[in-house]
């Protein structure tokens, strides 16, 4: 059985590498497609304890 290593892999071992990002920040790696990036403010609360921090006070 054969591995393939398909332009998404590639793509994100780019991107999720701080030097090989520096050195192909401009680079469009063809169907390697986007990085996943969610805002913190469309994600879901976290259901924690009665925690007291310091912002509570």
């Amino acid at each position: 059985m054969f591995t393939r290593i398909v332009p998404r892999h590639i793509q994100l071992a780019v991107r999720n590498d701080e030097e090989l990002s520096k050195l192909l920040g401009d680079v469009t790696i063809a169907n390697g497609g986007v990085m996943p990036n969610i805002h913190n403010l469309l994600l879901p609360k976290k259901a924690g304890g009665n925690t007291k921090g310091a912002d509570d006070e």
